[in-house]
């Protein structure tokens, strides 16, 4: 059982951010991955997820704004943490940030909605990863603090489900270890204790 998919999937990694360079995707790919993302379970048909583009100066002015948040937070910062935060947004040349929106329904449960939109983001990074570029998916301290959120461009009652930061990685990624199925699988044998 081989396929070009199976293959694919079966050797998926992310790179790190910090080596991800240009070029990003195109206006046109973008818009690829986004309509890729937006095709996932979702009950109800609520889409309760939104994407937001950080491209171009955006990226520098959300890293100047973070720098500030920071400080606030934790006083003057060293210059090396300053940098990091600074260049949070700027090391690849695209970061999609991936929002859930909230969406009330009575029969719907606000966990399923979050997990529909996990799973936009999964393919936020399947698609940026078969146009043959560089995905890395993360959420960072900011996410966690209403001013982060404030900043990054989300509203009060909306929560970050992931910045997916895309580009061009050169040489081989490192392959991070992988649970062994045996951990983690396993047949139902009833009610658990």
């Amino acid at each position: 059982m081989s396929s070009d998919i199976i293959d694919f999937l079966s050797t998926r990694k992310s790179a790190p951010i910090n080596e991800m360079m240009g070029p990003g995707p195109s206006d046109s790919e973008i818009e690829t991955i986004l309509h890729i993302a937006s095709r996932v379970p979702d009950h109800g048909k609520l889409a309760p997820w939104r994407f937001i583009l950080y491209r171009g100066d955006a990226r520098v002015e959300v890293g100047k704004k973070l720098v500030e948040l920071a400080e606030q937070l934790e006083g003057p910062l060293q210059e090396g943490r300053r940098q990091q935060e600074l260049t949070r947004f700027s090391r690849a040349p695209l970061v999609i940030g991936v929002v859930s929106v909230p969406k009330p329904h009575p029969k719907i449960p606000d966990w399923e909605k979050f997990l529909s939109g996990g799973a936009a983001a999964m393919n936020v990074v399947l698609a940026a990863n078969a146009l043959g570029y560089a995905a890395n998916w993360i959420s960072n301290w900011y996410s966690d603090q209403p001013e982060g959120r404030r900043i990054l461009g989300l509203k009060s009652d909306e929560r970050v489900i992931g910045f997916i930061h895309i580009g061009t990685h050169q040489g081989e990624i490192f392959e991070r270890p992988r649970p062994d199925l045996s951990d983690i699988v396993s047949d139902y044998s009833g009610p658990a204790e």
